[in-house]
């Protein structure tokens, strides 16, 4: 295999890689492409209010199941005097509150933090035989029956069919059929219930299934009601309300079937209330929280997983990368001419620390005065070494003189001096003072402005929110860029800065 095709071959995988493991992270963790996207989440509240009278008290509260939309963080607690633990049995969770003998008003408070995305609904196992028939008197099993005949008219299958009975059901007021099987007055719960019992009369297994539609934040929430079905396959959720079949997105479930809502032994008096406060977190964060309570391996295996101030490490390194193609770009596609190919990317890097025109200023300056006195020890005959060594003394003199000056005289920026890497500064000094004297200042200047020059474009990429964020957010991403380097890398043709040069050898006036 020829190196040129060795080479394509690397950059096709570097791409499939960085790009691939970058699309899982955005579409399958829910990983945002931008900086500062907010997400919603919500607390859900459950308080029990009831009065003790010294007898040993027990309550039991159903537990909301998480969906595929919907992830679940239980946060449960117990007041002063209470025990509390969460019991499961089969697909049920139960949270449980125990006291030997309360006295007085007391108030159980359950909560549950919800994020969007990456929940893991309960597995509820297939239906056991055919359901219970339910029973009509004779007017109603004739109101049934005729319900029953015209939904299985117009439908095709058993979604089908249950759709049917809620467009009649729940919308049809002035049908004869519903108002003798509901009366006059009837609530959408009732309704739903209505359903699943011709449901059941149909023998499709049904149940109800109550829970609340997330949304604005509300002191008081009712539970709303939908139709979960067995269409043969698989149970799936109905909307009585919208005729609309799938679990609705912000759907939270909190009570399924046959199971109780809560139950309390040992008390009186008692009451349950629901309350929903909304909020707002960073997608991200929301994304990284969500990998961490599944487990992903590829959180456990990311830089989110090391402690923090290494995080912020990584956020700086992360970006020395984006430094290193800019250079690339600038040095082999447009020809600029550079003091070297890291001394750019470092320099750029100590702008993001002192800012911008800080950073040029005391670069100049100790630049300047270091050539200058690089020049007075050429003419003392030192040979290599020494000189290096005495230039990088007088790189830290110049250092603590600045910062002392100007610490004195309240300009605190001179501070930032010591942000620069002193043996790059003091190589860089030995080097343009060699090619003053081999070539001329003319190249000294335009090496020293095409680093300069370099380094500012690094620093405005460098400094980019977008690219700083899906640098760390994203560090596959760097696949990419090795890509592009190795591609750059191959280029043998013209740069921008000859096509100026060799102007005149194309006829063109």
């Amino acid at each position: 295999m020829s190196p040129k095709l060795q080479l394509r071959v690397i950059v096709t995988v570097l791409f499939v890689l960085g790009l691939g493991f970058a699309a899982y992270k955005n579409l399958l963790l829910g990983f945002p492409l931008n900086p500062g996207e907010q997400e919603q989440v919500w607390t859900v509240q459950a308080q029990v209010q009831m009065r003790t009278t010294g007898e040993p008290t027990r309550v039991k509260l159903n537990m909301p199941d998480m969906t595929k939309s919907l992830y679940v963080v239980d946060q449960g607690s117990a007041p002063r005097g209470f025990g509390f633990h969460v019991e499961t049995s089969g697909t049920d969770r139960l949270g449980v509150w125990e006291s030997r003998g309360p006295m007085g008003d007391v108030r159980l408070i359950y909560s549950a933090r919800i994020y969007k995305g990456g929940g893991l609904p309960p597995k509820r196992p297939e239906p056991e035989g055919l359901p219970v028939p339910p029973t009509f008197d004779s007017v109603g099993a004739d109101a049934a029956d005729e319900l029953l005949e015209e939904a299985y008219r117009y439908s095709a299958d058993a979604v089908g069919f249950a759709l049917r009975l809620s467009d009649t059901i729940m919308h049809a007021k002035e049908d004869a059929n519903v108002r003798t099987l509901l009366g006059e007055v009837s609530t959408n719960k009732l309704r739903a219930e209505m359903i699943v019992s011709l449901l059941r009369a149909a023998e499709i297994p049904a149940h109800t299934l109550r829970g609340f539609t997330l949304g604005q934040s509300k002191r008081a929430m009712d539970l709303e009601t939908l139709v979960e079905l067995w269409d043969g396959d698989n149970w799936v959720v109905i909307d009585p309300r919208t005729r609309v079949a799938g679990m609705p997105a912000q759907f939270l479930p909190w009570q399924s079937g046959d199971e109780f809502l809560y139950e309390v032994e040992g008390a009186r008096n008692s009451k349950l209330s629901f309350s929903v406060i909304e909020d707002q977190i960073s997608a991200r964060s929301l994304a990284i929280q969500s990998a961490r309570n599944n487990g992903s391996s590829a959180l456990y295996l990311s830089v989110f997983s090391l402690p923090v101030d290494v995080q912020n490490t990584f956020a700086v390194l992360l970006l020395i990368p984006i430094g290193a193609l800019v250079v690339v770009v600038l040095r082999n596609l447009v020809g600029l001419q550079t003091s070297g190919t890291f001394m750019p990317i470092l320099i750029a890097l100590v702008f993001t620390q002192t800012e911008l025109i800080t950073g040029l200023m005391l670069f100049v300056t100790i630049v300047g005065v270091g050539l200058v006195i690089r020049g007075y020890l050429s003419s003392l005959n030192l040979l290599l070494v020494p000189r290096i060594a005495a230039v990088l003394i007088v790189v830290i003199c110049l250092y603590l003189a600045m910062s002392v000056i100007g610490f004195r005289l309240g300009l605190e920026a001179a501070l930032s001096v010591t942000f620069f890497p002193m043996i790059i500064i003091a190589w860089t000094i030995e080097r343009m003072s060699v090619l003053a004297e081999e070539e001329g200042m003319r190249d000294v200047l335009m090496q020293g402005g095409g680093s300069l020059f370099t380094a500012v474009i690094a620093y405005l990429v460098m400094t980019n929110n977008q690219v700083a964020y899906l640098t760390f957010a994203f560090p596959e991403l760097l696949l990419v860029v090795l890509a592009v380097i190795l591609m750059i890398g191959q280029y043998t043709g013209f740069r921008l800065s000859e096509l100026r040069r060799f102007e005149p050898l194309s006829g063109v006036k």
